[in-house]
């Protein structure tokens, strides 16, 4: 039997937690939802297992064509999905990806277009209204937390990768089954749990004051970092495949509080539509120099950050997560992701705008993100 957390939404956690999902459905009042997802898990069979849990006589629409990074053309076509099988909510299932289309979905689909206008740069988050459809989000990576989270980040048209944030964004349900995390490929764990690794510490290194939300990351960050290994090399081991997945969700649970610069950048890295850069990539990536950056303003909190993590007192935060991204087998250089030099200014523009700089514990200028992304290079 799944244990059930409110804490920001309903979460349905624990093996076999998908059993429940008509049963929420029904408490939301939702009798056709459209199932937003990705190609891959529909081939894998995932998507019948949620048909079947869903029931009914006839199988819900879906909507699998979910780009590796959300795009604002991708929920325009999501949203006529739904309003031509005339749907009255959404299923999300997939990861941060899946999730965060699902988000735009539900945005969209009860709010006037165009999209753009809800970004928060261009102050929309108060024109985000509580008719956002009701969403019932279930992840299959342990990562994002987007299932918790009231963000949405969406590739644009123009390449700017955007960031949506709402209270009404933050799903109505989410079904955190660790069993349906088992399939995932060694890479794609790697890379979405450093993703979630990324969630606790930039959130608790924010200066915003929320001590419940610093407790939260901490002990999310322990979880993550004594099984990442474990989950990575032995994909079948349900313990660390399900203290991964309560990581992710206690990192997106804490990122109310604000993010940092590795997510900055790593937003504005993710726009490139030809690049397709994976999210928890570029965070494992960029961790390292933004620890360096940061270091000077924030010494208290990096002792206790190496007390979750289990390392000894004085150790290099920096080289420490570098040695993590080599045990995973991730890469160490944006220039090994395809990425060019021509492409680091308007990066650094980018991420200076992006609404996570706000919350680095050490303000950074335009210069400070050139740095940072040469060091990266």
């Amino acid at each position: 039997m799944s244990s059930i957390i409110n804490y920001l939404t309903k979460i349905r956690f624990g093996a076999d937690a998908l059993d429940d999902l008509a049963e929420e459905l029904s408490l939301l009042g939702v009798a056709r939802p459209l199932i937003v997802t990705d190609a891959g898990l529909t081939a894998s069979g995932l998507v019948d297992r949620v048909q079947a849990a869903i029931g009914g006589k006839q199988p819900a629409p879906v909507y699998d064509e979910t780009p590796a990074n959300p795009t604002e053309v991708a929920i325009e076509a999501a949203v006529a999905c739904y309003h031509e099988h005339g749907c009255d909510g959404i299923v999300a299932l997939g990861g941060g990806s899946s999730i965060d289309l699902a988000k735009g979905v539900a945005l969209l689909a009860s709010h006037q277009a165009p999209l753009r206008q809800y970004a928060v740069i261009e102050g929309g988050a108060a024109r985000i209204g509580s008719e956002v459809l009701p969403l019932v989000a279930i992840p299959t990576t342990a990562g994002t937390g987007s299932e918790v989270g009231r963000a949405a980040l969406i590739s644009m048209r123009d390449e700017r990768k955007l960031g949506f944030l709402s209270p009404h964004l933050i799903p109505d349900v989410a079904i955190c089954d660790p069993v349906l995390t088992l399939s995932l490929p060694a890479t794609l764990t790697a890379a979405t749990g450093m993703d979630a690794i990324a969630h606790c510490v930039e959130t608790f290194l924010s200066p915003r004051f929320n001590p419940p939300a610093d407790a939260i990351a901490l002990d999310g960050l322990q979880r993550a970092t004594r099984h990442i290994r474990t989950a990575v090399h032995d994909g079948n081991d349900l313990e660390a495949r399900s203290e991964m997945l309560m990581a992710a969700t206690q990192g997106a649970l804490a990122f109310q509080k604000g993010l940092g610069a590795v997510h900055s950048l790593s937003h504005a890295l993710g726009g490139f539509h030809d690049l397709k850069l994976h999210h928890g990539t570029l965070n494992a990536l960029l961790m390292p120099c933004v620890l360096r950056f940061n270091q000077p303003h924030c010494e208290d909190k990096f002792d206790r950050l190496r007390q979750a993590m289990g390392l000894a007192p004085g150790t290099d935060l920096a080289e420490a997560f570098i040695q993590l991204n080599r045990d995973l087998s991730l890469p160490m250089r944006l220039s090994e992701l395809g990425v060019t030099r021509d492409r680091l200014a308007p990066v650094a523009q980018w991420a200076l705008e992006d609404h996570s700089t706000a919350t680095n514990p050490r303000p950074p200028t335009l210069e400070d993100f050139q740095r940072l992304l040469e060091e990266a290079f």
